[in-house]
């Protein structure tokens, strides 16, 4: 459970091979609840990579958890397919050793045993430690000698997975791939008594579902290649699925985790941590303030290490535990956090997300805790609610809504707290502001001086804060000077950076010499394209005559602005200079919009796009797609006519120049002014 961008330090471990008796790989038999499916004859047209003979992916719930049986035997058709001879398994040790059935080589009538003469390397490491996480999975990979173009490489082995955090209480998916190679795929589900999970399956799936005694089956025979609806919301994205659950609601998922978060968030009197929430009480008179205070102090001293050793899967380690070793994941801190708040006498709950954007239709699913993959904070300050994050960076105080626009949640509560929906909020604030100012008083025929700022807000704000707050300013400026110069910038003079919290933003200026690019007309007229203000013209929506054709169509949310001011040449009168026409457009749930402005010796442009609509009907799409045609997505040109002299328009749109207001306000002019009320 992590934010989803990559903004720690990365770093690196040599893979360690240690012996299989250590880790106490097995032998045995293929279990007695799986029976290998027959194999598919290979055809004499067979292409591709590999033919799959046969595939079965099994998983059986016992008293003990689940077991995963994975077996195949492949038909290798391409030098490019014999990579398939390096077999890998992975599992967590607390689960136990995974078990090998069967390594085999099939060529002609000969077959060869691979585990005769070769073993499994066991490698001891944390594959993900770049990412800060640390989860004890153990890999062990064999690499199956003399493999050649015509052999069948058969495979058989059983994985264990449970949880103590869970319990007996199993839950979990099977799919097939969208685009897997042709032969036969069996996938299938199979308890022992009395521990039959309640099932859901798409629609798919339940036209070839094959019940038994125990379990259910799903067989393919060069299963279609499945092509998701284009354009849909995610939640129509979801095929071919098969969803198993042991949790009656939501809520039970809620209760069974309320008492751990209780549990780990106590802090004892008289502990160092109990100091810590004295100290903030004491420099600290406003609850929000208090608030703030605790949460930076989660936030900067103690630094994000996922830990899934053991039972920390899904169980947060105590407060006490955090703070000592000064390290957690998200369960940690959110315990740390809850601790804190607790002895500030500050209401807050642990709520479950999911950070990777899968959680589009969580409502429509089984409950799963493993739809989740993030927790934080809400906490309730004088009849608010305030969502904090012990995960993110320092400078991100709690706020009125998740930095992620989570759409579903549940929170953690004695009771069981219900899935609840998150309304998604239109943006009031763009979510990138580019400025230039290009100064070409100098004349046409001289390099101008440019200054170039980037306001960043959400995720990627954040991670632009962590990548350049560590930087000394002399590593930022020779960095973005050996990066940019060559291309557009001649000279990069000075790069300057900060972060601004009132803003919630992260800014970036640069400063230096460009050769502007104006064309040459003929005739003494010059011509320039200025940066950043033209669109382009938005895509035909439609779907093959084989998909829904009355799914909603989606686009993901942004808000993004271009300004650019363009002082102009000083021996030039601004009567000679004209520019394209400004334009506000709504189509597609978008609003694009863009003004022009000549005063005080130069032209300023703005260049608004924000979706406000992020789901449109198909209805809709299809009255769209008649207006692309007349959509304006020229780009923002400005030109230069000595003989050609203008009245200045007394009526004409009002834009401000990049240096005459505070681009990072709470509102800017990027839009027209009746949609920015």
């Amino acid at each position: 459970m992590r934010i989803p961008v990559s903004i720690f330090v990365a770093a690196v471990l040599a893979h360690a091979p240690v012996h299989a008796e250590d880790n106490q790989i097995q032998r045995g038999p293929v279990p007695d609840w799986v029976v290998p499916s027959d194999l598919m004859p290979v055809p004499g047209d067979a292409s591709g990579m590999f033919f799959v003979r046969r595939q079965d992916a099994v998983i059986h719930l016992d008293e003990q958890g689940q077991a995963q049986y994975f077996g195949y035997r492949i038909r290798i058709l391409h030098p490019n397919a014999l990579q398939i001879g390096n077999v890998s398994t992975a599992w967590n040790p607390a689960s136990g050793p995974p078990v090998v059935h069967l390594v085999k080589v099939h060529r002609g009538d000969e077959t060869i045993d691979v585990l005769e003469k070769t073993s499994f390397d066991i490698l001891r490491r944390e594959d993900q430690l770049e990412a800060a996480k640390l989860d004890g999975v153990l890999t062990a990979v064999l690499r199956v000698p003399d493999l050649r173009v015509g052999d069948e490489l058969e495979v058989g082995l059983t994985t264990r997975s449970s949880d103590p955090t869970l319990g007996t209480n199993d839950s979990g998916l099977l799919f097939l791939a969208a685009s897997p190679a042709p032969g036969r795929y069996r996938l299938g589900l199979s308890w022992d008594k009395g521990l039959k999970p309640t099932v859901r399956m798409t629609p798919d799936m339940t036209a070839i579902g094959v019940s038994r005694d125990g379990g259910i089956d799903f067989r393919f025979d060069n299963p279609a290649l499945l092509t998701p609806p284009k354009d849909a919301p995610a939640r129509y994205q979801w095929q071919r699925i098969v969803e198993y659950t042991d949790f009656a609601d939501w809520a039970t998922i809620s209760r069974l985790f309320a008492p751990l978060y209780a549990k780990a968030a106590a802090i004892a009197d008289g502990s160092s941590l109990d100091k810590e929430a004295q100290r903030i009480a004491a420099g600290h008179a406003k609850p929000l303030d208090r608030a703030n205070a605790a949460l930076k102090l989660v936030q900067q001293d103690v630094r994000y290490i996922y830990v899934g050793l053991g039972s920390g899967n899904l169980t947060p380690a105590t407060a006490e535990e955090t703070w000592q070793r000064r390290y957690g994941d998200c369960k940690g801190k959110t315990a740390l956090l809850l601790g804190l708040l607790g002895k500030l006498g500050i209401d807050a709950e642990a709520v479950l997300a999911n950070n990777s954007g899968a959680d589009d239709g969580l409502d429509e699913r089984l409950p799963n805790p493993g739809m989740f993959d993030h927790v934080l904070v809400r906490a309730k300050i004088d009849g608010a609610a305030y969502w904090l994050d012990g995960t993110l960076p320092p400078v991100v105080p709690s706020a009125a809504t998740p930095a992620i626009p989570y759409r579903w949640v549940l929170p953690v509560t004695a009771k069981g707290g219900a899935l609840q929906k998150l309304d998604w909020r239109m943006a009031s604030k763009p979510n990138e502001i580019t400025l230039y100012e290009i100064d070409a008083r100098a004349g046409f025929d001289r390099p101008a001086r440019v200054t170039n700022t980037t306001i960043v807000r959400g995720i990627p704000g954040l991670q632009q804060q962590v990548e350049l707050s560590g930087l000394t300013a002399d590593q930022l400026r020779d960095g973005m000077r050996q990066q940019l110069v060559g291309g557009t910038w001649d000279s990069v003079d000075d790069v300057k950076w900060r972060y601004d919290q009132k803003a919630e933003a992260s800014i970036l200026t640069i400063t230096g010499k460009w050769t502007v690019d104006w064309d040459d007309d003929g005739d003494g007229d010059k011509s320039y394209a200025l940066p950043g203000g033209g669109f382009s013209p938005p895509e035909k929506r439609g779907r093959a005559a084989d998909q829904n054709q009355d799914l909603p169509y989606y686009s993901a949310p942004e808000f993004d602005c271009r300004v650019t001011t363009l002082r102009l040449p000083a021996k030039t009168n601004a009567a000679n200079w004209s520019f394209k026409s400004g334009y506000d457009t709504r189509i597609f749930g978008k609003n694009h919009y863009r003004a022009f402005d000549l005063r005080d010796g130069s032209i300023r442009m703005v260049r608004g796009l924000r979706v406000e609509q992020p789901e449109i009907d198909a209805v809709s799409a299809r009255r769209d797609n008649g207006r692309i045609a007349g959509f304006d997505n020229s780009m923002a040109w400005v030109s230069y006519k000595p003989d050609v002299a203008k009245p200045i328009d007394p009526d004409g749109k009002v834009v401000p120049a990049t240096y005459e207001i505070d681009w990072t306000a709470d509102t800017v002019p990027c839009l027209s002014p009746a949609t920015m009320r």
